[in-house]
């Protein structure tokens, strides 16, 4: 891909940066000259990146902790925010225990709220907040009622804060892709009917890589997107158009 953006005077903060996605979406702004602080929980993980990508940070933490919003506070302003990290567990609703309803809204909902209004306070006008969503959002789907309700509150969550903040410039926008072969996704794909059903969803050929996201994000944090603000950027191949 050859989308490129000059983030040379900006410093970006990207959760669940470790694996999958988050790291693809680091790895994309640090290679565009951005200062990038890579979260994970795994140490190992962000030093492979670090070594991987010069202008990458490490900063190991659990974003579901006050010692890590506090971590953040202390950083200092941050110019790009990419509130990756979430988690899904794929049951029929009859069988959910309260303990993953909380689990889930916890990672997908509280810690994005809890570290956009940390990082918002001291963030230059002119910032950029990406939430990742997922077309989940936009569409219902069987054995996904927590994943669904968690993303679409995020898209709420997205609009009411693009109004709050635009007149301090800050852009707040989410990513909405389809199944993206990761870790968290390879399992899906052993099931024959499953990716089938995937197959049969995308209108275009072949599943998206974690670049292809990547490259959303970067518009998104680029000033190419300067006038998009409180939307959803879906990278479905179509999946939601049908």
């Amino acid at each position: 891909m050859n989308l490129q953006a000059d983030l040379s005077a900006k410093t970006a903060l990207v959760t669940g940066a470790g694996k999958g996605l988050g790291r693809a979406i680091a790895k994309t702004l640090a290679a565009n000259g951005a200062r990038v602080y890579a979260v994970a929980r795994t140490e190992a993980d962000l030093l492979a990146l670090a070594d991987e990508q010069p202008g990458i940070v490490p900063l190991v933490g659990d974003v579901l902790t006050d010692d890590f919003i506090a971590a953040v506070a202390a950083l200092g302003p941050i110019d790009l925010l990419v509130n990756n990290a979430g988690s899904n567990q794929p049951e029929p609703m009859s069988v959910v225990s309260d303990e993953t309803l909380d689990r889930l809204i916890d990672l997908n909902i509280r810690s994005v709220y809890r570290l956009s209004r940390t990082v918002s306070r001291t963030m230059p006008d002119g910032g950029s907040i990406i939430h990742m969503s997922s077309q989940m959002a936009q569409v219902g789907a069987a054995n996904r009622t927590v994943y669904c309700m968690t993303k679409a509150a995020l898209e709420g969550l997205c609009k009411a804060m693009a109004v709050e903040l635009g007149a301090r410039g800050i852009r707040v926008n989410t990513l909405c892709p389809t199944f993206v072969l990761t870790e968290l996704t390879r399992g899906f794909f052993d099931n024959p009917e499953f990716a089938a059903t995937v197959d049969r969803m995308i209108a275009v050929p072949g599943l998206p890589t974690p670049e292809h996201v990547a490259a959303g994000a970067l518009y998104l944090c680029s000033d190419a997107a300067a006038y998009v603000t409180g939307t959803a950027l879906k990278i479905d191949g179509g999946w939601t158009a049908a």
